[in-house]
């Protein structure tokens, strides 16, 4: 009938043994694609940059707040007090330690051209505040002097 399968695989008279070597394949078509995916991804970044605020929904620059004028307060600049009246402390102790808490003030009465332009993050814009100095600060008398501090600020 025919030879068995094994006498396939013994080596012919002037075959070699080992197989034909594949021929090198070349990087350039990875470096190419490569190449164009950074220059769309780069080109991408350009174009979304140059779009500016200009492209957003009228709902997002409907939603930024309004630049409003700074309290007669924060005209004045730097504001250095002697006599401030006392703290409002509540029943309870406040929220830090009580140095902490008196440094907060005291920065609060005498720089008010900085804390006025410092937004408020507590929802206390609901209550009318302004800034955070409104936290601090309810009322200033003619010359800039805190006469009456915000027990909010405690918090």
């Amino acid at each position: 009938m025919g030879r068995k399968s094994s006498a396939k695989t013994q080596a012919r008279p002037g075959a070699s043994a080992t197989p034909p070597a594949e021929p090198p394949r070349s990087s350039t078509p990875i470096l190419l694609a490569g190449a164009a995916l950074i220059l769309v991804i780069g080109g991408a970044l350009i174009y979304q940059r140059s779009s500016g605020p200009s492209s957003q929904p009228a709902a997002q620059t409907a939603a930024m707040p309004a630049v409003v004028d700074p309290p007669e307060s924060a005209t004045h600049g730097p504001h250095p007090q002697e006599n401030l009246p006392p703290l409002p402390f509540d029943p309870e102790p406040p929220a830090r330690p009580m140095d902490v808490v008196r440094a907060a003030y005291k920065f609060a009465a005498e720089h008010p051209e900085v804390l006025s332009y410092v937004p408020c993050y507590c929802g206390c814009e609901h209550s009318g505040h302004r800034g955070n100095e409104d936290c601090f600060v309810t009322a200033r008398d003619a010359k800039g002097d805190v006469t009456q501090w915000e027990p909010h600020g405690m918090t």
